[in-house]
């Protein structure tokens, strides 16, 4: 070990980042899941100076003035505004560092990033740690992190497959011996969902709602499945043709009919990835199941839908909404042990 490493692991925590769309959950070594708070950044465009981060941005959301900007500096997954990104994580790199005494956090970042990421976007994020404060940053698929924290054999001679569902992508893939055999990234995943929503309430009530309220009516009564108990909620935004506010009830079956596109594009690229392994690992898929992970596994059914698709006994991953984060946590707990299933650097020069 340097003797830089030395120095600055005695005054840093290492931490494992689940660097996501909506929201950003941090693990620290030793501590477990510290921070778990919206991917959200709020600006001053007239003095470019940042305001807030996390949830307090997120209270700003749709309520700031023309001169304040409340801004998701990823998109889809990956880095879509690399400054922002940079002060996020760093906000959140010296909040695990707050307690004690860290004259200078340098801490081993271990960060999940989506499996079809260009080899730009790899060096954004690695770029956009290491400007953060991390001495050393290792990348990890996010379907892999996913599995190890949901306690899937990935080290063995068997097939595991898992449906991560989170906000910006939804990444299926079939692990064995550590790598991951077969996979598949779609851009349909929470937000979309959410857009769907919105999309509804336009067309059908010429209504005009937030993607916040889309999302309150999503998690509160979305399913993909006709309920026992049927469910309805307000949803509140502007009407189109008068200006005034709306408020209209919407029931489940509503939001079903919203979310259809999402979940077909969903369905169908689990039933393809499926199709495309290998029989003797399919075999082990049938005995295990399917796991089902992130917070869009929660519609209510869908694990029901895919089980109809694929003939494939389908469950979700205890706490869903954390399975990537506490995957890069076992990680950092050994990454002398896991380094076959971590991803190649892209950045030439590592900073010590």
């Amino acid at each position: 070990m340097r003797i830089t490493d030395k120095i600055f692991g005695a005054f840093s925590q290492d931490i494992g980042i689940d660097l996501g769309t909506a929201n950003t959950l941090v693990y620290v070594r030793g501590r477990g899941i510290v921070i778990n708070e919206p991917s959200v950044v709020a600006i001053n465009k007239r003095t470019g100076d940042v305001l807030a981060i996390g949830r307090d941005a997120q209270r700003m959301v749709g309520k700031t003035p023309a001169h304040i900007v409340a801004v998701r500096p990823l998109r889809d997954g990956v880095i879509s505004d690399f400054e922002v990104t940079e002060q996020m994580l760093r906000y959140f790199i010296q909040k695990v560092h707050q307690e004690g005494f860290h004259i200078l956090p340098r801490p081993r970042v271990v960060i999940g990033i989506p499996s079809s990421v260009t080899e730009v976007e790899r060096r954004a994020v690695e770029e956009a740690c290491l400007r953060a404060g991390a001495r050393n940053v290792y990348l990890i698929e996010e379907s892999m992190a996913s599995a190890i924290g949901s306690r899937m054999p990935v080290h063995e001679a068997t097939g595991n497959m898992i449906v991560d569902i989170g906000g910006g992508t939804t990444e299926v893939a079939v692990i064995s011996l550590g790598g991951i055999v077969v996979s598949r990234t779609i851009r349909v995943a929470g937000d979309e969902m959410n857009e769907n929503i919105v999309q509804y309430a336009r067309d059908n009530f010429n209504m005009l709602v937030g993607e916040r309220s889309a999302e309150e009516v999503k998690i509160r009564i979305g399913s993909v499945v006709e309920l026992a108990s049927p469910l309805e909620t307000p949803i509140r935004g502007r009407d189109l043709v008068t200006g005034l506010p709306k408020e209209v009830m919407l029931s489940d079956t509503q939001v079903r009919e919203a979310l259809q596109r999402s979940i077909t594009a969903i369905v169908s690229a689990v039933r393809n990835t499926v199709e495309e392994t290998p029989p003797e690992l399919i075999s082990d898929i049938i005995e295990q199941g399917i796991m089902l992970a992130g917070g869009g596994s929660l519609i209510r059914g869908l694990d029901q839908v895919i089980r109809q698709a694929t003939q494939i006994k389908t469950k979700l991953t205890d706490d869903p909404l954390t399975s990537v984060v506490r995957g890069t946590g076992i990680v950092l707990e050994d990454l002398e042990a896991v380094q076959e299933m971590l991803l190649p650097s892209v950045h030439d020069v590592q900073l010590k």
